[in-house]
């Protein structure tokens, strides 16, 4: 299996109720790139793992014990800037949305929780993690690289969208490949992501052109020593036209 380039997103949930926090546990555990690090089910526990783990991301239920959930955001956004807020609650209040986004939520989820919808979310957010990072590390920050971050923490992932997705093109399968894609240094081939996958190269190469087409990807050819040259597909990044 393929490791991925960028660091594991460590994820604390809050949420009093131990079922649904096990349950929202194991589906983020089922999106690559994401790892829970710890569970808090009141005020208490959640400031000390705050403070123990410094989480790059927190899902935080509106209503627990000793507190609520939009204090607790109001309480990480000022002493934990490092660390962003998904809010997964019942509250379906528009005071309760409002506070929230303008407290800095990166995104409000409604119970029951859906996984697809999570795991929509999750890929969302690891973009503009990523990305902010990639900033953060280059020194230098031009307008196009803020449009860029903002237009990614707030738009749709298109990827997980079945409205986006043409006949024949699974979502699920699409997210697959694109995480592997994005995970290989050098890009990959139609062969290597059949192999990687677990579908026939025909039905890799399909979806390939697909993210082709959609400008997600880019191919490109390697000529070996012998033999014929190889369409390779890679990850667009900022400086690919």
């Amino acid at each position: 299996m393929l490791e991925s380039q960028h660091p594991t997103i460590e994820v604390l949930i809050i949420e009093d109720d131990v079922k649904i926090a096990e349950i929202n546990r194991r589906f983020i555990e089922k999106v690559d790139g994401f790892h829970v690090v710890g569970i808090a089910t009141d005020e208490i526990q959640a400031k000390e793992q705050l403070d123990i783990l410094k989480p790059n991301l927190v899902l935080l239920d509106v209503y627990f014990p000793g507190s609520n959930g939009l204090d607790m955001l109001s309480y990480i956004r000022q002493y934990y800037r490092d660390t962003d807020v998904i809010m997964i609650t019942a509250a379906k209040e528009v005071e309760a949305i409002r506070e929230a986004v303008r407290s800095g939520a990166f995104d409000y989820i409604m119970k029951p929780l859906i996984f697809n919808r999570l795991q929509e979310t999750l890929l969302r957010y690891m973009d503009f993690h990523n990305e902010l990072n990639r900033l953060n590390q280059s020194g230098s920050i031009n307008q196009s690289d803020v449009d860029r971050l903002i237009s990614g923490a707030g738009k749709k992932d298109s990827r997980t969208d079945n409205s986006y997705l043409p006949k024949g093109i699974d979502k699920l399968t699409l997210v697959k490949i694109v995480q592997a894609i994005s995970a290989a240094e050098h890009g990959m081939s139609a062969d290597q992501i059949a192999k990687e996958i677990g579908v026939s190269r025909s039905t890799g190469r399909r979806y390939l052109e697909h993210l082709v087409s959609s400008g997600e990807v880019f191919a490109d050819l390697t000529y070996g020593v012998v033999g014929r040259p190889e369409r390779v597909y890679r990850k667009k990044t900022p400086f690919d036209c």
